[in-house]
């Protein structure tokens, strides 16, 4: 059998994106795969069990039922980290990710291990990526974000940890390339890495799809209040336009947007939306979901009422209140770092297809896997 750890250089970079793809794509080749978090740090309370989310993720992307000792042996919630400091004898951080290893590895045929944030993260457990890698013997597949300079950058730092543990890394896959960059972030990465560097494994192009959020997102970055169609919070969000800014023109290419504005303009934006999508006599609504600004507070005064409530309700338009100005909404919204997660299953889908068109697992798999 084969086992991979799945590192990426930093946060952000599509390492829970990259891993649940090769999940998913050796599946479909016919391989029994096995899945694990040996260190999360963001757990769930999830049927009967406590695990973290990438863990809850795979399990109900995968179909497999959550076992929170073989999928999420340790969890470092707050304060573990002080207390591990004060008593490190207290913890079997070691023996659990073992158990986890030994049971999954017998089981499957492959085994992909995820990793947690930058490859020095958990180090102060003593459990970072490098030593988890080594300690569970697996090779190292790490996902750089795409660029020139400063992905070598990031190779060259981030290898360095796994290198000093003695762990092999089966390859690289450069992630989040703008399309029109590809083949010349591809002609330099080949030209500067060559033999004494790992193998780049695949170049992956940005896609705007995996970075769309959805309603619910938008709600718990503005810090929001659900006042209309609050069971259509997984409508995924596109386009944002403020109604100061929207011009009707502008909506003949545009779909799922969110509309960002104040109470007072609200029923003349909503009324643009409404006149062009009777131009083009399409039963269709562009709206993903309205953010009605406010002044500080949330308003209990905020009236949706005739054509424009009626519309709302006809598409299941989810709209937000927020206590946040429309500057301060868009600000916290264009910060939002989006997540796969268990509402956004297209983008599971996605992730398969992306790593079977552009990463070469044949590479990884020349050494046939002992069935």
């Amino acid at each position: 059998m084969v086992k991979y750890y799945v590192a990426a250089s930093s946060q952000h970079v599509g390492k829970t994106t990259s891993t649940l793809g090769l999940v998913k794509a050796f599946k479909a080749k016919g391989f029994r795969v096995g899945y694990c978090k040996p260190v999360g740090q963001e757990a769930l309370g999830w049927m009967d069990h406590y695990a973290d989310k990438d863990a809850v993720l795979f399990a109900t992307s995968m179909g497999f039922s959550l076992d929170s000792a073989l999928h999420s042996p340790v969890i470092l919630g707050p304060g573990a980290t002080t207390a591990f400091i004060d008593h490190p004898e207290r913890y079997s951080f070691e023996e659990r990710i073992r158990y986890a290893a030994a049971t999954l590895e017998q089981e499957n045929d492959v085994v992909i291990y995820e990793g947690t944030g930058h490859p020095g993260v958990g180090s102060v457990v003593d459990l970072s990526n490098a030593r988890v890698a080594k300690m569970l013997d697996a090779e190292v597949i790490l996902i750089v974000e795409g660029g020139i300079g400063s992905t070598i950058d990031q190779i060259s730092l981030s290898t360095a940890l796994f290198h000093q543990e003695g762990v092999r890394i089966a390859g690289l896959i450069i992630n989040k390339i703008q399309a029109d960059k590809i083949e010349k972030v591809r002609y330099y990465l080949e030209k500067k890495l060559g033999k004494n560097w790992p193998p780049i494994l695949g170049f992956m192009p940005y896609d705007h799809n995996l970075a769309n959020p959805i309603m619910d997102t938008i709600k718990m970055a503005v810090k929001g209040e659900v006042i209309m169609n609050p069971e259509c919070m997984d409508n995924r969000v596109e386009e944002i336009m403020a109604a100061s800014l929207l011009e009707v023109h502008e909506l003949e290419s545009l779909h799922n947007v969110l509309l960002v504005t104040s109470a007072k303009r609200m029923p003349e934006a909503v009324h643009k939306m409404m006149a062009i999508q009777a131009t083009q006599g399409d039963e269709t609504c562009q709206l993903a979901g309205v953010v009605i600004t406010g002044d500080g507070t949330h308003s209990s005064t905020i009236s949706i009422r005739d054509e424009v409530e009626d519309y709302l309700l006809k598409h299941r338009i989810p709209v937000i209140s927020t206590h946040l100005d429309t500057y301060g909404s868009a600000v916290k919204i264009n910060r939002i770092e989006v997540k796969i997660n268990t509402r956004t299953p297209w983008k599971v889908n996605l992730a398969e297809e992306m790593i079977r068109q552009h990463v070469d697992l044949d590479r990884l798999l020349a050494v046939p896997v002992s069935r």
